[in-house]
C-alpha cells in the first residue's frame, strides 16, 4: 500500500498593512498669480491620491488616511518651463505645516511622526536644474480618528532674487481614520 502524502493548501498572501500606502497630498500653485495679485485665495489647489478624500481641486481637501499611515505633501508651480535666458521662473516651497484648531489656533499637540522636509535644499539648486523636495511625516499610530485641519506656509520666490514671500493656506484637513478603515472609536 502506497502512503498518500496530503498537501495543505497555501494559504493566501496577507494583505499588506493598511497603512503601508503612502498618501500624495499635491498642491498646484500659480506663482505668476499669486506675485501679480499679491494674494493666494484662488491661486492653488489641493488634491491627493486618496479614494476616499473629498475637495479635492479645493483648498478645502480632506485626506482621508489611517492611524501609522506616511503622508507627503509636494508642490507642483504651474509655469515650470525655463526662461529664454535658460533659468527657472519663481517657484513655490512649502516650508511648514502647521495643524491647527478649528478657530485657527496651533494645535498644542503632535499629529505626525518626522514631519520635516525631505530631498534637496535650494542651495544646490542651479539655473539648470530644478530643486525638488517635498514634506512627509507619519500619522501617529494612537492618534484618535477625527478631522485634523492645517494650515501650509508657503515660501513664494520673487523676481527679486534677494527677496522671498510668505503666504498661508488654510483650509485643508486630515480626516483620520483606524488602522483598520473605521472611524469608531
Amino acid at each position: 500500500m502506497q502512503a498518500v502524502t496530503m498537501v495543505s493548501p497555501k494559504p493566501p498572501p496577507s494583505p499588506p498593512s493598511l497603512a503601508s500606502t503612502q498618501l500624495n497630498i499635491v498642491a498646484v500653485v500659480d506663482v505668476a498669480g499669486i506675485l501679480r495679485t499679491g494674494c493666494i485665495t484662488g491661486k492653488t489647489a489641493l488634491m491627493d491620491n486618496g479614494g476616499d478624500s473629498t475637495g479635492k481641486g479645493t483648498n478645502v481637501l480632506r485626506t482621508v488616511c489611517r492611524q501609522g499611515q506616511v503622508l507627503n505633501w509636494l508642490v507642483y508651480c504651474s509655469d515650470m518651463e525655463k526662461k529664454p535666458d535658460g533659468g527657472w521662473p519663481p517657484l513655490a516651497r512649502i516650508v511648514n505645516i502647521v495643524f491647527v484648531h478649528p478657530d485657527g489656533t496651533p494645535q498644542d499637540r503632535k499629529i505626525c511622526n518626522d514631519l520635516k522636509v525631505y530631498g534637496g535644499p535650494d542651495k544646490i539648486r542651479s539655473r539648470w536644474t530644478p530643486s525638488y523636495y517635498y514634506w512627509a511625516g507619519s500619522i501617529l499610530f494612537e492618534l484618535e480618528p477625527g478631522l485634523y485641519p492645517y494650515r501650509l506656509v508657503f515660501e513664494i520666490d520673487t523676481y527679486d532674487p534677494n527677496r522671498k514671500q510668505y503666504f498661508n493656506l488654510d483650509g485643508p484637513a486630515l480626516d483620520v481614520t483606524r488602522l483598520d478603515g473605521t472611524t469608531q472609536t
